[in-house]
């Protein structure tokens, strides 16, 4: 739709003006409202509107003014809630973006970027109908006390109803029926759910401010001695510290409230309630106490020269080469230059090392954004990154949606990690190439960090697109640790049935040394699966096509899909038999076996089960950094943002697990899975060992993994990727179908295929249904695109297969599939 010649200061004028409005909702295209006059003075982009579609209100995002639509005659908007924007103009852009690249609609984006509290809730509210006659003699018992309390107060919440009703089903009927007899009508109001915490502060009354009204006080004072053990305590937190709560006084003195109202009751102190943030108070500090190597200062040197040819530079360097010492440095520069920059990370909860870090250089400088802080804590966050106030964020893939206000430096660190791809819901981003695209609209400069680069990355930097800088050798020129690569067949797992000998001794020797192991096993719970050992019978999900896994501490079996729970099956629904075994093994029972086989090791367990809590990693973390835990034993979460300076040895228990499943990526994430781990061994002032068990000792990948030889891999996977026309050489796009019953899924599947196979025919796989083919009730079927990477055919073939969506889901038959796209997988 056509801009008008408008300007975002829009003043008052007797004329239309309409506007976009952004909805969070899944919308085909942004709806166009009209602003009345009394509003245009008020309205610009940016501010949150109150909007109603379908008697439902919404808080909508203004994001355009447009010319009058054609065809239809907007509703008005019915009030604008914001004083000042809460998302700027550069914002609405990157959510445009990603709502065109990644085939979703804006509201979709809108509702991942804002923060829940500063949506809105909508709640009902009964308004009395003043022209009611006041009869109520017709009405149950039930309906006469809500009609008599409306009559008094005129207007009550569905809370307050409910309160009179306590039965919740009954309270909708009855409000029904009171809107039916006319004695009410019901209105939805939006709820700002935010609220800003308060603090009681104390403060000393302006006759005593000064010091000789104060001595005097004090040298005059002959009563109430607790009184003035309390006034002497206030005057040295307000010396010590500069302001004094009143949580904080009524501590450290270890008075009671009541002596504190008696020094208010004799106009000594006041009380004043203000506003408070909710984020830990640091000082604003900057401390950077180390001095980088001969090779990191070439690095940074190469980085900035990078810089002045592109704006997107690769720092390819190996595990322990200190890195996040590079990045250190570059946020001093942007602090300096008054910049803001944003660190991602792929999973913040699991980087406490770094966060300590870095708080440490930058103290209240910084802040953290992530899934597990509350409501209110992210709203905090969200405007003091508006207002500037805060210079660094340290963040998950969300964190890109803060309204910055200066970005200049973007550190995507782990850059080849996964999990900064968005599954699920919608947007399906890449937090990595979102990156990219908003330091473009912010004219600022993005560095993707890794010890094994993403192979698309590293091409691109093959290519020229980004700078390429290489920090080859290990912070204080030691070598990365020898990998041993152990044969099941030839070294088989003993009694325990997951440690083979090699790996024991290896481990036993580490602990003679008083040094620390890492154990790593990619798979949560007890056992991945139980069989009946009679028939061969696995106990299957009902609501997803896999296996249950067995979780011994909570003696159950889960899904680790849908998250349902089950009793311990102890007969065979298939032959009645009472034989269950346990199959594999997962990080549960690796920890069971290791307490068994070194009794006097202190262990600790590090993966989802394990740690749920806001600062449990944290706290595990800090014990293993304190030589409290001597062997880690975990998943995934062992990998990340770690450094260790006491682990001597790296174990990797079923290394096959990683490399043998159907997705094209399978090489470059078991190579990058288990480099990054071993690159936990020796790094500090040791070289380390790494010991990997596995079955099959052919796979092509370990040659490389052996010998650290991430370029070798790159050669060899980027040929294979040409041979299959897979990524970087292609554009892949995978449509999922989602249904109830299997065969409306395939049917759905086969019509969007024939649809699109007039013009992609040649780029068109054919419907088939993934491994797990049910999740939650669902059955899935995918279809894949692989498309050459020209932007206009790309374009061409989205616009289709939206098209082809819209007439699928036209169909009655086919109208509750759901299907999503899915660009870069």
């Amino acid at each position: 739709m056509k801009e008008a010649a408008i300007t975002d200061d829009v003043q008052l004028l007797k004329t239309d003006l309409y506007a976009e409005v952004i909805i969070p909702l899944a919308l085909p295209k942004t709806f166009t409202w009209k602003i009345p006059y009394h509003l245009q003075q008020k309205a610009a982009i940016g501010k949150r509107v109150e909007v109603v579609l379908r008697s439902k209100k919404y808080a909508g995002i203004l994001s355009a003014f447009v010319a009058a639509p054609e065809g239809f005659q907007p509703k008005e908007i019915h009030h604008i809630i914001d004083d000042d924007p809460v998302v700027f103009k550069q914002q609405i852009a990157f959510w445009k973006w990603i709502a065109a690249y990644y085939m979703c609609s804006e509201g979709e984006v809108m509702q991942a970027a804002i923060p829940s509290y500063l949506k809105l809730s909508g709640e009902s509210v009964l308004i009395y109908n003043d022209e009611h006659d006041g009869d109520f003699s017709h009405l149950t018992d039930n309906e006469y006390l809500i009609a008599e309390a409306l009559f008094i107060k005129k207007q009550l919440s569905l809370k307050e109803v409910q309160q009179i009703v306590f039965e919740l089903n009954s309270v909708y009927r009855i409000v029904k029926t009171l809107v039916e007899k006319k004695v009410c009508t019901v209105w939805e109001s939006l709820q700002e759910k935010y609220k800003p915490r308060t603090e009681s502060f104390v403060v000393l009354q302006p006759d005593y401010q000064q010091e000789a009204a104060l001595e005097a006080l004090l040298n005059n004072w002959t009563k109430a001695p607790k009184q003035l053990e309390l006034l002497l305590a206030y005057i040295h937190l307000l010396r010590t510290e500069g302001e004094v709560t009143q949580a904080a006084l009524l501590k450290k003195s270890g008075a009671s409230a009541a002596q504190l109202k008696a020094l208010t009751e004799k106009n000594i102190l006041t009380i004043q309630k203000r506003s408070a943030s909710r984020l830990p108070a640091r000082p604003a500090l900057v401390n950077i106490d180390f001095s980088l190597s001969d090779a990191q200062n070439k690095a940074l040197e190469a980085i900035d020269e990078g810089f002045q040819y592109h704006n997107v530079c690769l720092l390819y360097g190996v595990t322990g080469s200190g890195k996040t010492q590079i990045y250190i440095r570059l946020i001093e520069r942007m602090l300096k230059s008054g910049k803001q920059t944003l660190y991602m990370l792929p999973e913040i909860a699991l980087t406490a090392q770094i966060i300590r870090r870095l708080q440490k250089h930058f103290g209240g400088h910084i802040a953290v954004y992530h899934s597990k802080f509350n409501a209110s804590e992210r709203v905090e966050i969200w405007n003091g990154v508006k207002s500037g106030d805060i210079k660094i964020v340290l963040g998950a893939r969300s964190s890109l949606f803060l309204p910055f206000t200066d970005l200049g430096l973007v550190i995507v660190d782990e850059e080849h990690d996964n999990s900064y791809k968005q599954q699920e819901p919608a947007p399906r981003y890449h937090a990595r190439d979102a990156a990219i695209y908003l330091a473009s609209l912010a004219n600022a400069k993005v560095l993707l960090g890794s010890g094994t680069p993403s192979v698309e990355s590293f091409f691109n930097a093959r290519q020229n697109k980004f700078a390429l800088v290489e920090l080859s050798e290990r912070y204080g020129s030691l070598q990365l640790p020898p990998i041993e690569l152990i044969d099941l067949k030839k070294y088989p797992a003993g009694k325990n049935g997951i440690l083979s000998q090699p790996m024991f001794e290896g481990i036993k020797q580490t602990l003679n040394d008083k040094k620390q192991v890492i154990v790593f096993q990619n798979r949560r719970g007890y056992s991945p699966y139980i069989s009946c050992n009679v028939c061969g019978h696995i106990p299957q999900c009902k609501n997803c096509s896999v296996t249950l896994t067995y979780h011994k501490s909570a003696n159950r079996l889960s899904c680790h899909y849908c998250g349902a729970h089950y009793p311990v099956i102890e007969t065979c629904v298939a032959c009645g038999s009472r034989q269950f075994i346990q199959k594999k093994s997962g990080t549960e029972k690796v920890e069971e076996v290791m307490a068994v086989a070194f009794p006097a090791a202190k262990m600790a367990r590090m993966d989802y089960d394990s740690v749920k809590g806001k600062h449990d990693h944290d706290k595990l973390i800090q014990l293993f950094e304190q030589h409290k835990i001597d062997v880690l034993i975990g998943t995934q979460m062992v990998v990340k943002g770690l450094d260790f300076e006491g682990v001597d040895m790296v174990g990797i228990v079923d290394a096959d697990s990683m490399l043998y499943f159907a997705d094209f990526r399978v090489n470059e994430r078991a190579f990058q899975l288990m480099e990054q781990v071993s690159g936990r061994a020796g790094r500090k002032n040791e070289n380390g060992k790494v010991m990997v068990q596995l079955v099959q000792m052919t796979h092509p990948v370990l040659q490389y993994l052996k010998t650290h030889d991430y370029k070798g891999f790159y050669a060899y996977e980027i040929d294979k990727r040409n041979q299959f026309f897979y990524p970087p050489f292609s554009r892949v796009i995978d449509i999922t179908l989602k249904h109830r019953e299997e065969r409306i899924a395939h049917e759905a599947a086969q019509i969007l295929t024939i649809g699109l196979k007039k013009n992609f025919g040649q780029y068109l796989s054919e419907p088939a249904a993934p491994h797990i083919n049910r999740i939650r009730n669902q059955y899935i079927v995918q279809v894949r695109i692989k498309l050459p990477r020209k932007a206009a055919l790309i374009q061409q073939c989205k616009r289709e297969i939206l098209q082809q969506i819209a007439i699928l889901q036209n169909h009655k038959s086919y109208r509750s599939v759901h299907i999503f796209p899915d660009v870069d997988p």
